[in-house]
């Protein structure tokens, strides 16, 4: 295998970007410190944007993997899209054009999804957590459900924004993105 198979891109929004802390606090430098005690051969690169959505994403997308020419992509979007209140069946292609690209130019992809507050009402939040699952089976895609599983609803492990995960939470996301992308780590 060479470096570019062995090579991890993070392509998020601002809970991917560290949004809030100092970049090496985020949980993306996390995982990078994981893959230098556990998997060396791997690198990871962060090429996530506060306040990216799905549109904003897949018109990235082609430049990103043309530059850091991925094995892997952790793609985590979508959230922007859900806080916005943008129509799910939108996200939904806009991700799923993201994976076919990343899929094209020969990585593999692994969709982190996110859930919505419940503020939003039953049928856009079951419709909007229910969209990741449908691409993870549409695009044969290792699936974490959702990134904030688990401690969602713990407001301490919040910045004051309620929105944003607070330093002591980013371990808790990189535990929940590794146990998906361990085993794909060949």
């Amino acid at each position: 295998m060479d470096a570019a198979e062995k090579s991890i891109l993070v392509y998020g929004d601002s809970i991917s970007a560290a949004y809030g802390m100092a970049q090496d606090r985020g949980w993306v430098a996390l995982l990078g410190e994981r893959l230098k005690r556990e998997r060396p051969d791997y690198s990871v690169v962060n090429d996530s944007v506060s306040g990216e959505t799905s549109s904003g994403g897949l018109a990235r997308i082609d430049a990103a993997l043309a530059r850091h020419k991925p094995g892997l992509v952790i793609l985590e979007l979508g959230g922007n899209d859900g806080l916005r209140g943008l129509p799910v069946d939108e996200m939904k292609k806009n991700l799923g054009a993201i994976i076919e690209r990343s899929q094209k130019a020969g990585a593999r992809v692994l969709l982190v999804g996110m859930s919505m507050p419940p503020n939003y009402g039953p049928h856009y939040t079951q419709a909007f957590a229910s969209a990741f699952d449908e691409l993870a089976k549409r695009y044969r895609t290792p699936l974490v459900p959702s990134l904030l599983e688990g401690f969602g609803e713990n407001y301490a492990l919040f910045q004051p924004d309620r929105i944003h995960p607070a330093e002591e939470a980013q371990p808790l996301m990189v535990e929940r993105v590794w146990k998906t992308l361990r085993p794909m780590l060949r």
